[in-house]
């Protein structure tokens, strides 16, 4: 219940307007009800098989609805941290193996999956405070430092270190804080 608070303050936290205006716009966001359904499913994983016998269903009937409508296929077997925040709807697809932490911005046409092979299968985990544009692809048995930011359609496929900002150049490029302070002065 501590985890979905913290993800609806947030959202209420980075949107505008006068509190009655917030309200109203957490409530409508499809971002909100997508990080409600999941917190929900992974509520029911918790409780008794006849809590699960009648819930599962209500479950499954949001989840359907929230990825047909809006776009978002978030299994509640993700391991997700508070403060998670869905900035847009549309295209978001997550790993039901990911791992992703606290404090985590996803933006519209995010992919986080699955990729490699034998030893190398596996799903990204993703640290605190990380920012994902718009259209990045996160890939494979891989680890996404703190503080990092991943520019839009950034396809992220090896190992990103803390406090970094990762862009399409054309590939996948790491811009550390002093190359990023370089830029600024020249």
């Amino acid at each position: 219940m501590e985890t979905l608070k913290a993800d609806i303050r947030r959202t209420y936290e980075l949107t505008s307007g006068n509190r009655l205006k917030r309200i109203i716009r957490c409530y409508r966001t499809p971002g909100v009800h997508a990080i409600v359904n999941i917190r929900f499913g992974q509520w029911i994983q918790k409780q008794n098989v006849l809590v699960k016998l009648f819930c599962l269903p209500l479950y499954y009937l949001q989840f359907r609805f929230i990825r047909t409508r809006w776009g978002i296929d978030i299994p509640s077997t993700t391991q997700i941290g508070k403060g998670f925040y869905i900035g847009h709807f549309g295209g978001i697809f997550i790993s039901s193996e990911a791992k992703i932490g606290e404090n985590v911005n996803i933006s519209q046409g995010v992919t986080i999956g699955v990729s490699g092979q034998g030893e190398n299968r596996g799903c990204p985990t993703i640290g605190n405070n990380v920012y994902i544009a718009p259209g990045a692809k996160i890939f494979g048995k891989i680890s996404i430092g703190d503080n990092v930011k991943i520019g839009a359609n950034a396809v992220v496929y090896k190992d990103v270190p803390d406090n970094v900002n990762v862009v399409l150049d054309p590939g996948m490029k790491i811009l550390s804080q002093a190359e990023k302070d370089h830029d600024k002065a020249g």
